[in-house]
């Protein structure tokens, strides 16, 4: 049996885990943006069924290119096939954004996981669980505003990212949330660290699921989308294989 056969026939027996989001017209998505549309240009009375989907790249779960938002940044077809298939570090604050929809998870955090659960490899996918997804398929609970119209969400601090690309060397990062920066800061300073991430020239995943059925570590991501053209972002297929 070759090693390719065996490996797959390995990977068969262990569980997989959809952390995607299913997506029609209703999802939540980012207001600025419109909803998916999705209608029948011929029906099996024509003989074959044939569908037609207009829908932006940021919309369910989906990934982020550098060229997102930064100038210059890779397009999403410029990402390595082999940055598509990674070790999966799922990060637990479930518990905290429960108590604070407001909570940024910091670079202690990460130490403190690494504490627990051994350093985070090199080229790795590092997913921040908050349990947001479990808020899907209602927009309101998704953007959680206040009075004032300000996002009540939680997300990543500037020193945690800084600490996972330049010091572990990350592939990429993931969320639930629609952002990768918390409500009240982003309402301040807007995506300042969605900016930075993508300028340090790595992608991320947004609006993720399923994290809680993903242990700490063991796991792989495999993410998959179109081969689009000089796209900024797509909605994905992601799956974890379980160790």
């Amino acid at each position: 049996m070759s090693d390719l056969l065996s490996i797959y026939n390995e990977l068969q027996s262990k569980k997989w885990v959809d952390l995607t989001h299913k997506i029609n017209a209703e999802s939540p998505h980012f207001p600025a943006l419109p909803a998916l549309k999705q209608e029948d240009l011929f029906t099996l009375k024509d003989g074959f069924h044939v569908q037609k989907f207009t829908v932006v790249g940021q919309y369910g779960t989906h990934i982020d290119a550098p060229i997102h938002f930064v100038e210059g940044g890779r397009w999403l077809d410029e990402i390595a096939l082999k940055d598509l298939l990674l070790p999966l570090y799922v990060i637990d604050k479930s518990k905290e954004v429960s108590e604070n929809p407001n909570f940024i998870l910091s670079k202690q955090d990460i130490l403190d996981f690494e504490a627990e659960h051994g350093k985070i490899t090199e080229g790795a996918f590092v997913a921040f669980r908050s349990d947001w997804s479990k808020r899907w398929p209602d927009q309101d609970a998704m953007r959680n505003l206040d009075e004032n119209g300000v996002q009540q969400s939680p997300g990543w601090s500037h020193e945690a990212l800084e600490f996972l690309i330049h010091e572990r060397h990350v592939k990429a990062v993931g969320h639930e949330t629609f952002d990768t920066d918390a409500g009240i800061p982003a309402a301040e300073h807007g995506l300042v660290n969605e900016y930075y991430l993508l300028e340090q020239d790595i992608y991320q995943v947004e609006v993720l699921n399923q994290l809680d059925q993903v242990p700490a570590v063991g796991a792989l991501i495999s993410i998959a989308f179109p081969h689009w053209d000089k796209a900024t972002g797509s909605p994905v297929r992601a799956v974890a294989i379980l160790p």
